[in-house]
């Protein structure tokens, strides 16, 4: 039994990108299991940073952090420089005024660090999922700094957020994971970690499963309704992650392409349930419906753009930042 199930999840593993990718339209049509599995998304998280944890090459991280500069660009980029030309635009369009509710969206897909599965993905393409993790690490510890003026930005004085206990939270969240996964490999050792690599990332996406399931709560009966509002926000949160993601490409250019591409896929798909999370898990209904939907993306785009990431990837690298 137990040797067909590690099967079962290494063939699921190395068919990573399009298991992923069908899993979140799978989410949209199976609403009624949505009810049981959105109080779990918490643990969902947490466990798919400890496969993240438990895949990346910790000898890859250590050499990341030896020389930060591009990673600590990258996190400033992804959560300074880019809230504040998102905000800088919505106040000129006055979409505080207009539309209160996508500029809530705009809030928590600008101010978001990435999300918790981008080194899952990053591995799932063949790409630095070292590199991944580290960005991730970064950017969550710089959230309880940046978010705050993120939402003053764009939302004024309507949305105070704790960052004393968004911090704590956090900081647990990172910990606990690292030492979860810490305790693992000491038990498991480190030749059975790496011989059992597509069975974590198996197990990768079936929690992301579980996960589109939890957050397409409402999402079927909104297509239903509205059918065009829902189609419209759809192509809306392609926009914002494919731009995100496009403007952190050119801006990391001198890089190598790998690593541009890991960090724009890092900036374009950000961890919004985070901040739901933060906001006590309640948004306004059109908000909501764009953060159901946001998962789509998310889910999508390393199938999406995998010839993309081979064509970068294979190219001659440009000179190292």
């Amino acid at each position: 039994m137990a040797l067909s199930l590690t099967g079962a999840l290494g063939w699921l593993g190395r068919r990573g990108t399009g298991a992923v990718a069908l899993s979140a339209f799978a989410g949209m049509v199976l609403p009624g299991l949505s009810s049981l599995a959105r109080p779990f998304v918490s643990e969902a998280i947490f466990a798919l940073l400890v496969l993240a944890f438990l895949k990346v090459d910790q000898t890859a991280v250590l050499a990341r952090l030896r020389r930060p500069g591009l990673v600590l660009a990258a996190s400033l980029w992804m959560m300074l420089l880019l809230p504040t030309g998102a905000a800088l635009l919505a106040a000129a369009a006055g979409l505080r005024e207009v539309a209160p509710d996508l500029a809530m969206a705009l809030f928590i897909v600008t101010a978001a660090p990435a999300i918790m599965s981008s080194p899952a993905f990053m591995y799932f393409l063949k790409l630095d999922g070292a590199l991944s993790l580290t960005v991730l690490a970064l950017s969550m510890l710089l959230v309880p700094l940046t978010a705050p003026f993120t939402a003053y930005l764009i939302l004024g004085e309507t949305l105070p957020l704790d960052s004393l206990t968004l911090g704590l939270k956090l900081f647990g969240l990172l910990a606990g994971s690292m030492a979860v996964a810490a305790l693992l490999r000491r038990l498991a050792g480190e030749a059975r970690i790496a011989a059992a690599q597509d069975v974590i990332s198996g197990g990768n996406v079936l929690l992301l499963f579980f996960f589109a399931v939890a957050v397409m709560d409402g999402v079927a009966a909104s297509f239903a309704s509205r059918p065009m509002v829902s189609l419209g926000i759809v192509a809306l949160t392609y926009a914002v992650s494919l731009t995100q993601a496009g403007l952190t490409l050119l801006v990391f250019a001198p890089a190598l392409r790998s690593d541009a591409f890991v960090i724009a896929y890092s900036a374009g798909n950000r961890n919004m349930g985070l901040m739901v999370a933060a906001l006590g898990g309640t948004l306004p209904d059109l908000a909501w419906l764009y953060f159901g939907l946001g998962q789509l993306p998310i889910y999508t785009l390393p199938y999406l753009l995998r010839p993309l990431a081979r064509r970068l990837t294979a190219s001659a690298p440009a000179k190292q930042a």
